[in-house]
């Protein structure tokens, strides 16, 4: 098989931060007042001058490290008069300034890994030469307390197996949710709006609900077609509290305002979730495993909501005996379905397979890989995991998929396939 791997790797990076809330203890102490509360005594206690000077310090190590850094700490205050009721026609901008950075820190989203990317066509194909998409890559991004969450890549690849990455802005910024409650996790559906002046290869969505708060793990992104024409980029993904998980739903259709939808079901309980990226057959499909073992096809006459579904896929060959599952949205061919697959074998090696299903009928499988086209080995094997390769979604561009896989749960690999070579194999 004719596989290229491409010489870019992307990797942990702790010098990518971003200004996050800091929560400082809201309960009352033995003397009646909160910790917050007497933080914010203590700048109001100040003086003019000292109000300046230790602005000014703050200012001094971090202002040059992130995006409008005044602004940042002047909403953040806003956030808290909210709460407090503070009075701020009574208060000068630097001491409200002051008051904010208290109530922020620094958070290293990507230190200890970056890992299991998915692709999808960019929303924003103007200018592109014959041969050329604009892409647009979700990665898993794990930081302080090993929580993970999403960021962004934009890019271009070309029929001739090139591909080129969008700069990452100096600053990052997170999505927020408008009008969120400083002492409470919201429960249910969010929405989370990307800041107005921020590209999206420098955006980073956070973990926002009680189910989200450890994480928001491997986006599966999809270009979604509805029976109407309207298109949407779904992604499905695992929401993790620290003890359970569950998928939810991300959804958008400017990259702009992103829902994280939880969604129910049987099915719901599990991760690894990959939605096709139109109806078939009248009715909303998916791809899981709900065993934590064998691949199903799930349907539904609902996004949101998925029961059991039947059996499609099970472990056969020596480098899957362990488990199988989905690596991403299943991809449509002429042919049928391409679905990407991972599998788990001896020493817990990950290596990713294919499969093909049949177009009208997915439950049917037409043809499947003998050996992975792709596993760990050299230098695909060191990292925070040993031996793991993956992904959460590829591309067909023309005759060639585009292939982005996570390596070792550390860092970010590319390949190019000839999809004749795929079918070939099968």
């Amino acid at each position: 098989m004719d596989l290229f791997t491409h010489r870019l790797r992307l990797h942990a990076d702790p010098s990518r931060v971003v200004v996050r809330p800091f929560h400082i203890g809201w309960s009352k102490s033995a003397g009646g007042v909160s910790r917050t509360e007497r933080l914010i005594r203590e700048v109001l206690e100040m003086s003019p001058r000292q109000v300046t000077a230790e602005l000014e310090l703050v200012l001094k190590d971090f202002e040059a490290r992130h995006w409008q850094t005044r602004r940042v700490f002047m909403t953040r205050y806003d956030e808290i008069e909210t709460l407090l009721e503070l009075d701020g026609a009574e208060i000068g901008d630097e001491r409200r300034q002051l008051i904010g950075a208290y109530f922020c820190q620094e958070y290293s989203y990507a230190a200890a890994a970056l890992m299991n990317p998915s692709a999808v066509p960019h929303h924003d194909q103007s200018g592109m030469p014959k041969g050329s998409m604009r892409i647009l890559m979700s990665l898993r991004a794990v930081g302080e307390g090993h929580i993970s969450s999403v960021a962004f890549r934009e890019g271009i690849i070309t029929d001739s197996r090139q591909l080129k990455l969008a700069p990452e802005p100096p600053f990052a910024t997170s999505t927020d949710v408008i009008g969120r409650d400083e002492n409470h996790f919201p429960e249910g559906p969010v929405t989370v709006h990307r800041n107005r002046d921020s590209t999206l290869s420098g955006t980073v969505i956070f973990p926002m609900t009680e189910a989200q708060s450890k994480g928001l793990e491997d986006l599966r992104l999809v270009h979604f077609t509805h029976d109407d024409g309207s298109v949407e980029w779904l992604g499905t993904y695992t929401a993790y509290n620290g003890s359970q998980i569950q998928s939810e739903l991300l959804r958008t259709t400017d990259f702009r305002a992103f829902d994280l939808v939880p969604m129910t079901g049987p099915a719901a309980r599990n991760k690894g979730m990959a939605l096709f990226p139109r109806k078939v057959d009248g009715q909303y499909m998916t791809i899981g495993r709900s065993d934590g073992e064998n691949l199903f096809l799930l349907k539904s006459d609902s996004l949101t909501h998925w029961e059991d579904g039947v059996k499609i896929l099970t472990p056969q060959f020596p480098w899957e005996l362990v488990q199988i599952g989905n690596c991403g949205p299943p991809i449509e061919l002429d042919e049928g379905w391409l679905l990407l697959t991972h599998g788990v074998g001896a020493m817990r090696k990950y290596s990713i397979g294919a499969a093909l299903l049949d177009k009208n009928d997915p439950s049917k499988v037409l043809g499947q890989t003998r050996e992975p086209i792709l596993a760990a080995k050299d230098q695909d094997r060191e990292g925070y995991v040993p031996n793991v390769v993956y992904s959460c979604g590829a591309i067909k561009h023309g005759d060639t998929l585009f292939l982005p896989y996570g390596i070792a749960d550390s860092s970010v690999g590319f390949a190019f396939v000839p999809i004749s070579d795929l079918l070939a194999a099968m």
